[in-house]
């Protein structure tokens, strides 16, 4: 059976952001929960495999970038939207590179309009 609605988890150490953008993606029809912990949200991926996962790269305790890593280790099939307002994110990408990962990247902050087109783009939709 499939589900109705794609299951999507949002990544922000910044609550407001975290919680706005995961509002958006439900009056998208998307199933979006916000998380604020990086590690809270992995945990999350081991109980529910998440069809995408849409997380701020510079982070504390666990970045973005490894985040998404050990998602797609779990869930092969997830797609990855990363964000960041931060210029020290280029360090981040070379780095996920050199383990074979390329990751789509969005500017901080996020229009939703640009968000749901990058969605789109992945093939995340619903």
């Amino acid at each position: 059976m499939q589900r109705e609605s794609r299951r999507v988890l949002v990544v922000d150490d910044e609550p407001i952001i975290a919680t706005t953008l995961a509002t958006i993606l439900r009056m998208n029809g998307f199933f979006a929960t916000a998380f604020t912990d990086p590690v809270k949200a992995l945990a999350s991926a081991l109980v529910d495999t998440p069809d995408l996962l849409i997380s701020d790269i510079v982070m504390p305790g666990l970045s973005g970038i490894d985040l998404a890593i050990q998602i797609k280790a779990l869930c092969p099939k997830c797609k990855v939207l990363l964000f960041s307002g931060q210029a020290r994110t280029v360090n981040f990408l070379y780095d996920a590179e050199r383990l074979g990962e390329n990751f789509h990247i969005l500017p901080k902050p996020v229009h939703p309009i640009d968000l749901l087109k990058a969605i789109r783009e992945q093939g995340a939709e619903n």
